[in-house]
């Protein structure tokens, strides 16, 4: 991590001159231009369909001009990114990290004097934090393991839990995983197997088969952090013959399949154009030289401006798609049109 961190600031230290001596981003332009780095297409399919359009409709139709780009999870793109932009100039930053990328950016902003907010996934220094409620999403991924563990009958205080968990470079992995914990510890579950972090879905589908080898096959529950992760790990689940609660988030195409096909108890919704608005009335307030504040703060001070998680289950799903954010021709093919069809799910 050091030696990426030092290529990421090595890599921005040229833009930093560049502002510092005053080039375009003194100008009127740039300072009406809202920059965007978004992590990865892999992690998530919400970044490019959801985050990005949202944002992009959000700002350009407050009259704002936007730069929103992909670092395809590479760091070093991330940080040419970034350079690129700084160089042209920027009125705030609204960086999505990737493996501490983030960090060497928001400081570079910050000392050009551009405010910084860190969206979704929380960064070193940033002005702002806007984000889903992180705990809360982790609470509701505990809580759809205690309800699946009831529906099966098994005792939360004996049952074979394998906890899986998201990358631990993200600094939301912690905070979902202690919200899960804030409700699993409690009701007495003990992890018979726990997992390296990862938000990549095939390791974490060769980590659950490692873990299902190690226990036995002898498993009655998967906490799993995200949609990507669940739809491996149940993948490797279906080849052992095995159906038993797995939790997840994003509500992904794939993870309402599963949840409609009864193979993951719930998914966690948590609306795009939510966070986006959020996202977008604060960086618009900061192009408009206001200062915002927040109700709440992150641990290091940073103003927190939490969204509110739903916990999405069977009878869910049509609500998500009737909200447009996910798509019917995507959830409901062959394989899953009965189960479609049975929980009222509508083009």
């Amino acid at each position: 991590m050091a030696k990426r961190r030092l290529v990421i600031a090595a890599a921005i230290a040229s833009a930093a001159a560049l502002l510092i001596s005053g080039c375009s981003s003194s100008d009127d332009a740039s300072a009406k231009r809202a920059c965007m780095i978004l992590p990865d297409s892999e992690s998530s399919a919400r970044w490019e369909n959801g985050d990005r359009p949202a944002m992009d409709s959000a700002l350009t139709g407050a009259g704002f001009e936007t730069d929103i780009q992909n670092a395809q999870g590479d760091t070093a793109k991330y940080a040419t990114i970034a350079e690129q932009m700084l160089t042209k100039g920027c009125g705030v930053m609204i960086l999505v990290d990737y493996q501490g990328a983030g960090i060497q950016v928001a400081a570079t902003a910050k000392e050009a004097g551009i405010p910084v907010i860190a969206y979704d996934r929380p960064i070193e220094g940033a002005d702002y934090y806007v984000s889903f409620d992180n705990e809360s999403v982790g609470a509701l991924q505990g809580q759809a393991i205690l309800d699946g563990l009831a529906a099966a009958g098994k005792d939360p205080k004996t049952a074979r839990v394998i906890y899986g968990q998201g990358d631990p470079t993200d600094g939301n992995a912690k905070m979902f995983y202690d919200g899960a914990l804030s409700v699993l510890v409690p009701a007495g579950v003990k992890p018979v197997f726990e997992m390296a972090g990862t938000w990549d879905g095939a390791k974490a589908g060769t980590l659950f088969e490692q873990a299902l080898t190690a226990v036995g096959g002898k498993v009655d529950a998967v906490l799993a952090p995200n949609d990507n992760n669940a739809a491996n790990i149940i993948t490797i689940l279906d080849k052992a013959g095995l159906k038993v609660p797995v939790s997840g988030q994003d509500a992904s195409p794939a993870g309402l399949q599963n949840v409609l096909l009864g193979k993951q108890t719930t998914t966690v919704w948590k609306p795009y154009t939510l966070i986006a608005t959020a996202a977008s009335d604060l960086a618009i307030a900061l192009l408009n030289g206001e200062s915002p504040t927040a109700d709440k703060t992150l641990a290091d001070g940073t103003p927190y401006i939490a969204v509110t998680p739903n916990s999405v289950g069977q009878a869910g799903v049509k609500d998500v798609i009737a909200a447009g954010d996910a798509k019917y021709e995507e959830v409901c093919t062959d394989a899953v049109k009965a189960a479609c069809d049975e929980f009222g799910v509508t083009a």
